[in-house]
């Protein structure tokens, strides 16, 4: 698929409620093929970091290391941030798609401690069953924006202070060592539901039709929030 400099200008994009009925479906199929392929790639690319030496290594030594979470993380938002300026450079069609490819690629490095974990030491069916319950309920959401077509754009301000605040707590049970428990789990995979119903309002309503990229990394960011966690409270049920 390809676009020329012109279909990216800001002069020729407006958002997806303004647009005509066929650019607004055919805005909504790019942003789930674009959210489905890069699902795709980060289920392959964790599966061949998974069988290899170097990614069993680097799993090994971020789990002995607390310092070594706190880096990556640190460093997962800072690639975040910039893979979503790059995802939104709505002139040029191969920005966004590197700042949407280097974001898949951070989340698997990101996920790679955990899912090593989950696959060694907890039960072999505990990942799909993550997987399948994520997606199912990313379904559900996305059946709900389809129905009634609301705008949940109101939801941002909420969100936003919501993250901020587990962010914090997060950072507070690095430094003091707490544990963040089983509730914490159930309380942040409810606000990726929130940003999932939030960034699928989006789709309908807040992006321009030349965004879909933008949308697509937006859609799997709150899927893999909602992933993390999941898998968390599956991993603790023994």
């Amino acid at each position: 698929m390809s676009y020329t400099r012109d279909e990216f200008a800001p002069a020729q994009s407006f958002s997806v409620a303004q647009a005509a009925t066929d650019e607004r479906v055919a805005f909504i199929r790019r942003t789930y093929a674009h959210l489905a392929a890069a699902i795709t790639a980060f289920v392959l690319l964790e599966a061949i970091l998974l069988r290899t030496a170097i990614g069993e290594s680097f799993a090994v030594t971020v789990l002995g290391s607390q310092l070594g979470w706190i880096g990556m993380m640190v460093g997962f938002m800072v690639v975040g941030m910039i893979a979503n300026r790059w995802a939104q450079a709505e002139t040029s069609a191969g920005i966004q798609y590197l700042g949407l490819s280097v974001y898949v690629v951070a989340e698997a490095i990101f996920f790679l401690p955990l899912l090593y974990m989950a696959a060694n030491y907890a039960g072999s069916d505990v990942i799909p069953m993550a997987a399948i319950t994520t997606l199912s309920i990313f379904t559900g959401i996305t059946a709900v924006v389809f129905v009634t077509k609301k705008d949940f754009s109101f939801l941002r301000a909420g969100l936003g202070a919501a993250f901020a605040v587990a962010i914090g707590v997060i950072i507070c049970s690095f430094i003091f060592g707490f544990q963040l428990g089983l509730l914490f789990s159930f309380l942040m995979a409810g606000l990726a539901g929130g940003y999932v119903l939030y960034y699928t309002s989006n789709v309908f309503h807040q992006y321009r039709t030349t965004q879909h990229v933008a949308a697509s990394l937006a859609l799997f960011s709150a899927i893999a929030l909602m992933f993390w966690y999941i898998l968390r409270i599956f991993m603790s049920r023994d």
